[in-house]
This record gives C-alpha cells, sequence and structure tokens, in this order.
C-alpha cells in the first residue's frame, strides 16, 4: 500500500424527510473513470484535501482508494468543522489557499463560500438526494446518522429509540454531545425539536446528563464506562467496536437524524484531477459502499448500494433536515436547548 502523506495540525432533503428509503442495490458498481482522468491525475501525482472528517477515518478511506489508484498521493489538513472554516476564510481573503480538495461538515458554511469552488459534478450526480447537495458545485461526499449507544458492560436493557433515553433508570448515567459541537449535532438537536417536541427536552435533562463537547469526547466515555448510555454519530463508534470496545449500538426506530459534509474542488487547485478522481471515487457507487461498510457512514445516494449493520429501512427511518430551516431555526432553537438543560458554552 502506497505510504499516506499527512500534514498535522495542532487542534482538533429540500423537504423535510424522514420516510422510507429503498432497499440496496444488489451489487455496487465498480468505478470506471475515463482514463484522460487517471493519466492527467497521474501526472498530478496527489493533492491537498483541507477535511473536517475524523482523521484515523479519512486515512482508511485514502487507504481503500489507493488500492484501486496508488499514484495518489493524498495529504490531508485536518481541523474541527469552526477552525477548518476560518482557516479557509483567511487564506481565500488573501489569495493563499492551498486546498485542492475542501471536505466541510457544515454545508452552509461552506455553500456561502461558493466563489472559491469551481464547477463540479460526479459522474453519477442523478442518483443523489437533491436536498443533501449544497449547491451545484458541493457534493454529500460524506453522510452520518445518529445511533444510540451503550456500554455492554453498564446496561441490560438496550435502548432502542429516543424515548428510551428519557428513561428515569438512566440518571446519572447518560451522556449527550452538545448542541453546539457542529453540523451533526444540530442534526440531532433539530430532530428531537421538530420530531419529538420540547417534553423530549424536559424529561431527558430532569436526568442531569453529563454533556460532553463532541461526539469523539462522548464515545470515549463510553469506553471508559463514565457513562453508560448515549446518543452518537455511528461513525464515531464503528472503530472502537471493531478494535474490542464493550460497545453495542440501536438505530432508533423512531428515526435516525442524518448530517452529510460538502465538498468540492476549488478554484486555487493546482492539481485538480488528482483531487476530481478521488472524489468521484468516494461519490461512486464503490467507494460510497466502502464508507458504509467499514466505517459506518449512511449514504445521500436515491438507492443505498448497501445498508450498516443493525440498520433495516423497513423499521428504521433516515431524516433529512430542510437546509433553509435549519439555517434560520439554528441559533434559536440552540439557545431553547441550552436553556432546557443549563448549558452554558
Amino acid at each position: 500500500m502506497t505510504a499516506l502523506s499527512r500534514r498535522h495540525v495542532l487542534g482538533t432533503g429540500a423537504a423535510l424527510a424522514a420516510g422510507a428509503i429503498p432497499a440496496p442495490a444488489s451489487a455496487a458498481a465498480r468505478f470506471e473513470p475515463p482514463m484522460d482522468l487517471v493519466e492527467a491525475a497521474k501526472r498530478e501525482g496527489g493533492f491537498i484535501n483541507y477535511t473536517a472528517q475524523i482523521e484515523d477515518l479519512e486515512l482508511e478511506t485514502i487507504a481503500a482508494f489507493n488500492k484501486r489508484f496508488p499514484f495518489v498521493k493524498v495529504e490531508i489538513v485536518h481541523l474541527p468543522g469552526g477552525q477548518l472554516i476560518e482557516r479557509i476564510r483567511a487564506e481565500a481573503a488573501t489569495n493563499k489557499l492551498v486546498a485542492d480538495l475542501i471536505d466541510h461538515s457544515e454545508p452552509s458554511l461552506l455553500a456561502s463560500l461558493e466563489h472559491i469552488f469551481r464547477p463540479y459534478q460526479p459522474p453519477n450526480a442523478a442518483d443523489y438526494l437533491p436536498g443533501t447537495v449544497a449547491n451545484p458545485k458541493l457534493w454529500p461526499r460524506l453522510t452520518a446518522g445518529w445511533c444510540l449507544a451503550w456500554n455492554t458492560e453498564l446496561i441490560k436493557e438496550k435502548p432502542r429509540g429516543w424515548w428510551d433515553l428519557t428513561n428515569a433508570a438512566h440518571a446519572g448515567s447518560l451522556g449527550i454531545p452538545s448542541g453546539y459541537a457542529g453540523g451533526s449535532t444540530w442534526a440531532r438537536v433539530m430532530f428531537e425539536r421538530k420530531m419529538l417536541g420540547d417534553a423530549y427536552w424536559t424529561k431527558q435533562a430532569a436526568l442531569k446528563p453529563r454533556i460532553y463537547p463532541t461526539i469523539a469526547v462522548t464515545s470515549d466515555a463510553l469506553v471508559r464506562g463514565e457513562i453508560a448510555v448515549a446518543p452518537v454519530g455511528y461513525p464515531a463508534i464503528v472503530p472502537k467496536i471493531r478494535d474490542g470496545a464493550p460497545l453495542g449500538f440501536a438505530f432508533a426506530t423512531d428515526g435516525v437524524p442524518c448530517y452529510y459534509f460538502a465538498a468540492g474542488i476549488t478554484n486555487a487547485a493546482k492539481r485538480p484531477a488528482a483531487a476530481r478522481l478521488y472524489l468521484d471515487w468516494c461519490l461512486s457507487e464503490e467507494g460510497q459502499s466502502m464508507l458504509i461498510r467499514d466505517l459506518g457512514h449512511l449514504t445521500s445516494l436515491k438507492v443505498p448500494p448497501v445498508n450498516p449493520p443493525g440498520f433495516d429501512p423497513a423499521v428504521q427511518k433516515l431524516w433529512f433536515a430542510d437546509r433553509a430551516e435549519s439555517d434560520s431555526a439554528r441559533r434559536p432553537w440552540l439557545e431553547d436547548w441550552a436553556k432546557a438543560y443549563g448549558f452554558r458554552q
């Protein structure tokens, strides 16, 4: 396997949808890019990716891509969403943007910088849910969903739905990621408010849950046994389960709030062909299958090539927020959430 070049930086649909998704395709189609794109990517040799994706998961994605295209070396700059968007804005304002590809967990923030991206759409553009495309230049390379997770050494009665996380038995053992952690946690907060109602927050807040700054920190607390149960983004626990951590999970029967990233190729890109080959592969059925199967992602494809373990589209329903409503409701609803839980940033 080709070694990965890494740059370490310190720091850490159009309508609201909760309906069933089609059954997965029988087999993911093999990604077959045009030869002129492959040859151009070979000449460029690699590219720089600015990403808010969990670094280890991005490295696994690159490793899978390199099994097909070992001549493309991907250099990543990883930062949390807020820090990454500030870096992008600062570099763009001074014409010093070095990213060839940008992948961010806040589609609306990235869409506000549309002028820094070049026109792009994947070969299978028509296969994507329109509401998950931030704008014609930015595409949902990564899609993830929330699950209910627990420490199997501490929990006997497994939660199956969101209201199970308001059970008095979880007082003192429930953890939740802060709604202010980013687009991922805001998707959960919006789902709770819109689909479960204010009574959900009131009842859960009465349990005095521990509130953690990020999904990753919450999942670490679950592994340590500091808390026994929590809602988390599914990709955050997949590597831990794979490594033998005592974790169980379930996709809630009363809805799976989803969040998606936006990815695009910059106007400043010096190696756009290599970046396009990677992005095309990630958005293809082959790439999406790998992200679902190996890393715990879902997909914004209309017909998923595979479903993750434990997800049955006949039982669990994916929920995507309307982006316009999400943008307008975010600040006041987060303030209401913080007030309900007595949370201060």
